[in-house]
């Protein structure tokens, strides 16, 4: 797959046509509301195999080499006169190899044949239903190695509300993490409407993590947090209601979302965390914990202190970064998950936990603030979806942070009011997949599902080989 960002004058259909895809395919793949309606600066996922926009860096022997062709075909398909000087943004043209199948031919002995996933060769396709692919289909033999990639992804909208998005979005992860159960001061738990999530889960393939926190939307919970860590008797019964709900759940694991710890129960809060492994490993679950997005050890301030990198790195199965929230709904409109500032996190966060068990933080929502940003006033949140709809509604040109690698538009309302709205889209997904790569990590967690974003879906798999476990390990 390929990014195209729309230019002046240019339809769904034009667009299509170039890169030798249908407009019905481009439409699906980015879910598309209403194709006829594009708007400047909008970026597209193109479901194509056979094009290649050339990155800083490459070289035709890099991309030949990584796309199992050879510099020459390139060469000659392309007109390319010299080899030695290809400009980035230059779109190539690759043609890939193709399968016609034959009868009694099945999708796991032409994987087998081509020596590729049969999970990507599906993928690639878009086949629906495995089982039943009819003689004389043509199909493209994926040859872009994927590295295997872990997905993790928490979800608060739970009770039967949780299973259509499970059940839309749970092939593409390896955990699904319902948030989350409140530990209480006697180390009991207040419970959540976890079952139907769960059930779609397992339907799915997606391994249940259980998430417990000690805050809530009216309560920071650095109280409640140091009351329970700081007494032995109350940790013991709280990791025994834990073991007790996950076994009764059928969870696998669990992560420690403890929030806003007193700078004073850091060391505290690192023997929860030690006995907390050293209990749910013996009974064969795996433990995560979630870390607020740290630039130093020394980093000041009650989000921080507490969340020791090094410690949990060393405890812990994963440990999951919670790099975004920079545009905070009560804050001043800015990028909300903006790259530099994740690549800062991520420099220190890798001289202090090994790579492969760091994920990285992602946010899927668009955030709409009214101009000029009044102190304590919410910005409205919702869906990548609705955040086109809205340039699209009101005839705004998107733009691009070209640093945060974030997209970003305005706009003025039917009452005359001013907005400025951040949001993700294929171009910003794209970049933290390859910082993902770049930095050699182990997995990425979505924060949260149930805000429609089928670019990033489509992306994912196109980029990584998701891991799907058959049992308790991380």
């Amino acid at each position: 797959m390929l990014i195209h960002v729309v230019a002046p004058g240019e339809t769904l259909w034009q667009i299509a046509n170039r890169y030798g895809v249908t407009p019905e395919e481009t439409a699906a793949v980015n879910g598309l509301e209403n194709p006829d309606r594009l708007v400047v600066g909008q970026a597209l996922v193109i479901p194509s195999e056979d094009f290649y926009i050339v990155q800083p860096g490459d070289t035709l022997w890099s991309i030949a080499r990584a796309y199992g062709t050879t510099v020459q075909t390139i060469a000659r398909e392309n007109r390319i006169e010299d080899p030695d000087r290809i400009t980035p943004g230059t779109v190539l043209y690759l043609p890939v190899p193709r399968h016609r199948v034959q009868p009694g031919e099945t999708l796991g002995e032409i994987a087998r044949e081509y020596g590729v996933p049969l999970q990507t060769l599906i993928a690639v396709n878009r086949i629906e239903d495995p089982d039943r692919i009819t003689a004389g289909t043509v199909l493209v033999i994926p040859r872009r190695e994927r590295p295997p990639m872990n997905v993790n992804a928490f979800l608060y909208r739970l009770g039967e509300d949780a299973v259509p998005i499970v059940e839309e979005s749970g092939r593409y992860l390896t955990y699904l993490s319902p948030f989350a159960y409140l530990i209480q001061e006697d180390g009991t738990l207040q419970a959540i409407d976890d079952a139907p999530a769960l059930q779609a889960a397992r339907g799915t393939g997606a391994v249940p993590m259980m998430a417990i926190t000690n805050f809530t939307a009216t309560s920071r919970g650095e109280n409640l947090a140091s009351a329970v860590l700081n007494n032995p008797q109350t940790v013991e019964r709280l990791l025994t209601e834990i073991i007790r709900e996950m076994r009764a759940k059928g969870y696998r694991g669990l992560n420690i979302d403890l929030e806003n710890v007193l700078p004073a129960d850091r060391e505290a809060y690192n023997r929860f965390l030690q006995r907390a492994v050293d209990r749910l490993h013996a009974e064969g679950f795996f433990v995560s914990t979630s870390l607020a997005p740290k630039t130093s050890a020394e980093q000041a301030g009650l989000l921080y202190e507490a969340h020791d990198y090094e410690a949990h790195g060393r405890i812990a199965d994963f440990v999951i970064l919670m790099t975004y929230e920079w545009g905070y709904r009560k804050g001043p409109p800015q990028p909300i998950s903006p790259l530099d500032q994740i690549e800062r996190v991520l420099d220190y966060a890798v001289t202090a936990i090994p790579r492969e068990k760091i994920y990285l933080g992602f946010q899927i929502y668009a955030r709409d603030w009214l101009l000029p940003h009044e102190e304590g006033r919410e910005a409205e949140t919702f869906s990548a979806q609705e955040a086109v709809a809205r340039a699209v509604r009101y005839g705004a040109q998107i733009q691009y942070d070209t640093i945060a690698q974030a997209p970003f538009f305005q706009y003025t309302d039917e009452q005359g009011r001013r907005h400025e709205v951040w949001f993700e889209d294929a171009r910003s997904a794209q970049a933290k997949f390859d910082t993902a790569k770049r930095y050699g990590l182990g997995g990425i967690s979505y924060w949260a599902l149930g805000y429609p974003f089928p670019q990033n879906w489509a992306l994912l798999e196109d980029n990584f080989a998701i891991a799907k476990r058959g049992s308790a390990s991380s």
